[in-house]
């Protein structure tokens, strides 16, 4: 009887550890199988290489500030008093503001949210077909004055809205301001689901203001791609880490990686930029700018 009964416990015993080793091995598998298809958590082996996307010394852009702030100044579109109150300018910033510089637009950890403010700026005062021709001139043109980049700036003399496309701070002729329209639609930023066609945020409209920039000066659209989403990178800097680990379990290299892709709306408009979130482990933090004065 003791003898049977150690064999049912024998069996019993078998039963139970094969079902668990099977068990075991499905979960292993799954988690494998998991990694080789990047379903959803971050990949083993993968690291990115923060310097490529926001290095400590920034990026240098194509393009300089010239005597835009000064311009600016003048025409009421920045209020000097309350620019200087309200952002918080190191001495070469606040030489930039009032005096201008030749030198090339850099853009650091330390620097965006003066490049973003600056170049908001910049955007909302330059005629652009993007105030009459985009959906701020046609579907929101009796919102106009209520968007975050219009009703938000509040570093005028006056109402932002009186100043919205006033001013040719450089000159875009018929055919450069349609290769801005282009441009402008094919780029997105992670704060809202609107391309810079459709400027309705500070980013959008600073980012809009760079695109306008570089085409006056005939820039390949290569390069201003590449530009916009080196302030993109700074200004969205936890997103755009994440997008680089996202293509790093590609093999894609973020110096490789191909910049008018990565500015569409599959990757960079805020439903896309959630979509690639959860194809890896999303990095959280990392500053950037905000989406006020």
């Amino acid at each position: 009887m003791i003898a049977i009964k150690l064999n049912r416990l024998t069996k019993t015993a078998l039963i139970i550890m094969l079902a668990s080793v099977s068990f075991l091995g499905g979960v292993l598998f799954t988690k494998v199988d998991g990694l080789k298809t990047f379903g959803g958590t971050a990949q083993k082996g993968v690291v990115v290489d923060k310097e490529k996307v926001l290095p400590e010394k920034g990026f240098d852009l194509p393009i300089s500030w010239g005597d835009l702030g000064p311009k600016l100044i003048s025409a009421g579109v920045i209020d000097e008093k309350k620019f200087l109150e309200t952002v918080n300018l190191n001495s070469d910033e606040e030489k930039i503001l009032k005096e201008g510089t030749d030198k090339n637009i850099n853009i650091n950890a330390d620097n965006s949210q003066f490049v973003v403010d600056f170049l908001w700026a910049i955007g909302l005062a330059q005629k652009s077909n993007a105030y009459t021709d985009g959906p701020m001139g046609k579907e929101y043109k009796k919102d106009v004055g209520n968007f975050s980049s219009t009703g938000g700036w509040t570093l005028s003399k006056s109402k932002a809205i009186n100043y919205l496309g006033k001013f040719e701070l450089f000159d875009l002729s018929p055919d450069q301001q349609k290769r801005v329209e282009e441009i402008a639609k094919n780029v997105y930023r992670p704060c809202c689901g609107n391309s810079t066609w459709f400027p309705d945020c500070n980013h959008g409209m600073a980012a809009l203001a760079a695109i306008e920039m570089m085409v006056a000066k005939n820039l390949p659209d290569d390069e201003i791609y590449k530009s916009v989403l080196k302030l993109n990178s700074f200004w969205f800097q936890g997103t755009y880490l994440t997008t680089a680990e996202y293509f790093a379990t590609q093999g894609v290299s973020w110096d490789k990686v191909d910049a008018k892709k990565v500015l569409s709306a599959e990757f960079s408009s805020s439903s896309g930029a959630a979509q690639i979130a959860k194809k890896v482990t999303p990095v959280t933090g990392g500053g950037g700018s905000g989406c006020g004065a």
